[in-house]
């Protein structure tokens, strides 16, 4: 398996110059972006982040932000791109309401290049059409609807898996585990969009699946626990969030059942240790993201963003890193092709084929992360950490 980080890129608040093609390059070539006209002498840029930078999910955007914050600051001080940065804020408060007002800011300003987020998938679906209309290009790190890449929005850009390849990919490691798995969702977008990605797949390996909705709002999960209990069921799969698949963990643990139990992307958080307790160990948790913490490859990376946050990296902060600096890479690119405008740089996005510290970032003609570098991992719980286990293809 390649390592998920690249040892060879020095990382720090004072990062080092790297040689662009260390780090990642684009795809295209210059020729292939505008026909090679004269390059553009720039000397600074603006770039826009979108997320919940404020309201109930400010962490999760603060997470994203930050990476995108530590990208810039290193860029600037290496000097490395041959411009300064700027970074406009967009905050929707990860409500798909707020999405339209958050990217009108971004967009309106015509100093932006290009935008990191939005950061959830329904700010992607309520504000794609806005960038689109603009000719701004953006690239999530997070938002993984599987639908997001079939709405039309030409200025789309995905650097993690969707849903549907997660639960996909994780089902077929599944497969190898169990002869029946109990699948249950929250009824909500996202949680039952991957429990029915991992039930096809599954099914389509012969393995029989047993099928539950549980409303999120429920607060008791000991029915559907014992359902599982007696089902016989060798691996439970849960579609939903981290305080759920808590409350699930705990009523699992309540009634004996010790089979395999695997969750999504959507569960990978503090609150789920938090609010689960010694119930959340051993539970298994899919995710197209890197946890720049476990990993001991990435403990420069890691160094600097605490000496600069004052905690750990959370998921899809390298992710938020890698893609503003491929965005950085491809505004470069698009410089030294000729005429710096917002098409060019996406043009130049578009193309770009570059490999970060943690993510290998390369787009189909959708604008989806391309399959051929679309990695899973997995995750084991461990005593309120997430253990990384690597890629769940590679896993036995």
């Amino acid at each position: 398996m390649p390592r998920l980080f690249k040892t060879q890129a020095v990382v720090g608040s004072a990062l080092l110059a790297l040689a662009l093609a260390g780090c990642g390059s684009s795809g295209g070539g210059t020729d292939k972006l505008n026909g090679g006209g004269a390059p553009t002498k720039v000397t600074s840029v603006k770039i826009g982040f979108q997320g919940p930078l404020s309201g109930d999910y400010q962490q999760l955007g603060l997470n994203e932000f930050n990476g995108v914050e530590l990208a810039v600051k290193e860029a600037n001080a290496s000097k490395e791109f041959g411009f300064s940065v700027e970074i406009v804020k967009g905050d929707d408060q990860g409500d798909p309401s707020k999405a339209p007002a958050a990217a009108t800011t971004l967009i309106q300003n015509q100093d932006v290049l290009g935008v990191v987020g939005p950061a959830f998938s329904g700010s992607v679906k309520a504000a794609g059409a806005q960038y689109s209309s603009a000719g701004l290009s953006f690239i999530t790190p997070s938002a993984t609807n599987a639908q997001l890449q079939d709405q039309g929005f030409s200025s789309f850009h995905r650097s993690v898996p969707s849903d549907n390849v997660e639960g996909t990919i994780g089902a077929q490691w599944l497969a190898k585990k169990a002869k029946t798995v109990f699948v249950i969702d929250d009824l909500g977008d996202y949680g039952k969009g991957v429990a029915d990605a991992v039930q096809k797949e599954l099914e389509s390996k012969g393995v029989k699946v047993i099928r539950e909705g549980v409303d999120a709002k429920t607060t008791d999960y000991s029915v559907v626990a014992q359902k599982v209990k007696a089902s016989g069921a060798q691996a439970l799969f849960y579609g939903g969030y981290d305080a759920q698949t808590a409350l699930l963990a705990k009523a699992i643990k309540a009634v004996g059942y010790d089979g395999l139990k695997v969750t999504g992307n959507g569960s990978k958080s503090t609150i789920f240790f938090d609010q689960a307790g010694d119930a959340g160990n051993g539970w298994y948790f899919l995710c197209g993201c890197a946890d720049a913490a476990s990993d001991p490859n990435a403990q420069k990376f890691t160094d600097a963003y605490r000496a600069d946050y004052n905690q750990d990296p959370s998921t899809f902060t390298p992710e938020s890193y890698d893609a503003t600096r491929a965005l950085l890479t491809a505004i470069k690119n698009a410089a030294a092709a000729g005429p710096l405008t917002r098409e060019s740089v996406a043009k130049a996005l578009s193309a770009i084929d570059f490999q970060g510290l943690a993510s290998h970032i390369k787009f189909d003609s959708k604008g989806d992360i391309d399959s051929s570098v679309a990695v899973v991992n997995l995750y084991e719980a461990e005593n309120k950490t997430f253990k990384f286990l690597g890629d769940v293809t590679k896993q036995n």
